[in-house]
């Protein structure tokens, strides 16, 4: 992907606090994971509704907005039934923190 479409991608206030606090979302969102059985745990995600629920925005921009960074690489998704969570593709971020060190 392009550093133009992740920088446009970055280029909402929402969008950008959504990866801020998915950096830590044990801090941002205290009760994640409430679907999931007891037990299982999926590795820094957290569910849609959540974010929905945080941001105070309707589900289905929230979804746009979560696919739009997931379509650049910043997010990444993992499926548990009919719930999907979202985390921070650190590999990519850190690409993308390099592009800036280097060539801007």
């Amino acid at each position: 992907m392009e550093p133009i479409d992740i920088f446009k991608a970055l280029s909402n206030e929402t969008r950008l606090n959504i990866l801020r606090w998915l950096k830590e979302p044990e801090k941002n969102f205290p009760v994640q994971q409430a679907h999931l059985p007891k037990g299982d745990k999926i590795k820094g995600g957290v569910c849609v509704g959540d974010i929905q629920e945080k941001v105070n925005l309707s589900q289905s921009t929230v979804s746009q907005y979560l696919s739009m960074m997931q379509k650049v690489g910043l997010l990444e998704s993992e499926r548990y039934e009919q719930w999907t969570y979202y985390r921070r593709n650190e590999e990519k971020i850190s690409e993308l923190n390099n592009f800036m060190k280097t060539e801007l």
